[in-house]
């Protein structure tokens, strides 16, 4: 049984002359203290060190009492519950939970594991606090009727009023989520909830601080089918050919977004933290940072670097970190240089991260590739063959080959001027010297 009682320690004298009151729980032969708002002067003690000043006993006996009721709640649980346990308990029960202050702490110790997926929910975080227009939230104020009324006012445009570092207050209007962002944005609000929920409950010990769960009722809107995002060879050679100045954004655009290409789609994030150790035997070897975290393997992969991709690895691997503060300023760049691309070019609203999507695309379609090819060349996991996956070793020969065939497709394309490029006359047969078969035996030519 845990004892509860209020005392003096006499080593804990501040500077003025005066003691912290402090709350001793005990059990199990151990004991923690917590601090009061009660402070006592050597004149109210008597020569036991024991409060003699009735005023501040009446205060302290309220605090105790207080205590001695909420482990009085636990009943037998007590017996398989250490003595910190116990403390977090007696701290904690009946407290409100403020979520944004939960959330942000949450966060802060992901970056502190070097965990690279904050930025979804720091945006949760910010719209929340804007929702309900103060920083203080209550765990309890998240409910069903709130998600629904959450959910249009993140569908409509809005006003925003930051404050970056050092500068003024801005505002701005933010347009209304699309499908897709609003499934993305509540289901990173379910994410935290739930991290609320398995860090503030124990069931094993009936430790239940969060009891309701909005998400039951609430559904959140399903995702859209994403528009594919592919483009045809003449338009990846637009992008490979583009005349840019020296240093320019398009230039790190289009290199970039080639070198993404022959890497079997590697994100930017990822070309920003390489460094040369990220070289191996002729390979780039790294963690996914999008995945890093949530897989045992850490989403390791290794990729050949092939002839057209060794000049722009050598260019830019190790070097990005001194050209841009953050990867999200490489993002950024990446971002406007390719849309100077696609205005010059009259391309579609082609982005960085399409390079990933044209490989998988054209890895299916064009070189008939086997879609577990494919997930492996992505460094996806199939979620029904983790089991399986334990027991087959990783063969990155596979990788390359998917990588081989794709990269086959323009091999052979030399730099064409504009005016050939955009001329329908021109095939893609004649442009790599291959000769249809005779009509009688005409068969699916494959160039992959």
């Amino acid at each position: 049984m845990a004892t509860v009682k209020a005392l003096v320690l006499k080593h804990n004298e501040k500077s003025d002359g005066t003691f912290n009151v402090k709350i001793r729980i005990t059990h199990k032969r151990v004991s923690r203290y917590l601090d009061t708002d009660h402070f006592v002067s050597q004149k109210q003690l008597n020569k036991k060190n024991a409060i003699k000043d009735n005023i501040i006993i009446l205060q302290v006996d309220k605090t105790v009492n207080k205590h001695r009721r909420s482990i009085g709640e636990l009943d037998g649980r007590i017996d398989q519950m250490t003595c910190d346990q116990i403390v977090d308990f007696v701290k904690n029960n009946k407290k409100e939970i403020d979520f944004i202050e939960f959330s942000r702490a949450h966060v802060n110790r992901l970056k502190l594991e070097k965990n690279k997926g904050t930025s979804n929910f720091r945006a949760v975080i910010n719209s929340l606090v804007d929702y309900f227009g103060r920083e203080r939230i209550y765990i309890s104020e998240i409910t069903t009727n709130m998600l629904r009324q959450y959910e249009q006012y993140l569908l409509k445009p809005r006003k925003l009023v930051r404050q970056s570092r050092g500068e003024k207050l801005s505002i701005k209007i933010s347009p209304g989520l699309s499908s897709s962002g609003l499934h993305n944005h509540m289901r990173d609000l379910r994410s935290l909830f739930n991290v609320a929920r398995d860090t503030f409950n124990d069931e094993d010990l009936g430790i239940i601080r969060i009891v309701h769960y909005p998400f039951k009722k609430y559904k959140i809107v399903k995702r859209p089918e994403t528009p594919k995002k592919n483009l045809d060879v003449d338009q990846v050679l637009t992008i490979r050919d583009h005349e840019c100045a020296p240093g320019s954004m398009k230039e790190l655009a289009s290199e970039l977004f080639m070198l993404s290409f022959y890497t079997c789609g590697t994100n930017s994030v990822d070309f920003y933290q390489m460094d040369e150790t990220n070289i191996r035997n002729g390979r780039l070897e790294y963690m996914r940072s999008k995945t890093e975290g949530k897989r045992i393997d850490r989403a390791f992969i290794s990729i050949k670097i092939i002839d057209e991709a060794k000049p722009l690895v050598e260019k830019y691997i190790g070097k990005l970190q001194h050209r841009f503060a953050t990867s999200v300023g490489l993002s950024t760049a990446l971002s406007n240089g390719m849309r100077k691309i696609r205005e010059d070019e009259g391309l579609p609203k082609v982005t960085f991260y399409w390079a990933r999507s044209i490989v998988a695309t054209w890895a299916r379609n064009k070189c008939r590739k086997s879609k577990d090819d494919i997930a492996m060349m992505l460094n996806h996991v199939d979620e029904g063959r983790k089991t399986t996956d334990i027991y087959i070793e990783k063969d990155w020969s596979i990788i390359d080959e998917v990588q081989e065939a794709v990269t086959l497709i323009i091999r052979h394309l030399k730099k064409k001027d504009k005016q050939e490029r955009l001329n329908p006359a021109v095939s893609f047969m004649s442009s790599i010297n291959l000769m249809p078969l005779s009509r009688e035996k005409e068969k699916p030519l494959a160039i992959c």
